[in-house]
């Protein structure tokens, strides 16, 4: 069997010091959101640093089979 995947990425809260507060707060109601659409979260990933050492984003990685 050979499977296939496509892939997604969904940046949430970039911020001047940080992620925001309201990414912080509402990134599990996009995960749902995408698992209805046939999307499994693989890993969220937080590139690069902002004020105080916190992350500037994040970013989480979607995949799904390719129909």
């Amino acid at each position: 069997m050979n499977s296939r995947y496509e892939y997604k990425f969904v940046r949430l809260g970039e911020g001047w010091l940080g992620v925001k507060r309201a990414a912080r707060l509402d990134y599990q109601d996009e995960v749902h959101r995408h698992a209805r659409e046939g999307w499994r979260l693989v890993q969220i990933f937080a590139p690069g640093t902002g004020g105080y050492g916190m992350a500037k984003y994040y970013e989480l990685i979607f995949e799904r089979p390719v129909r």
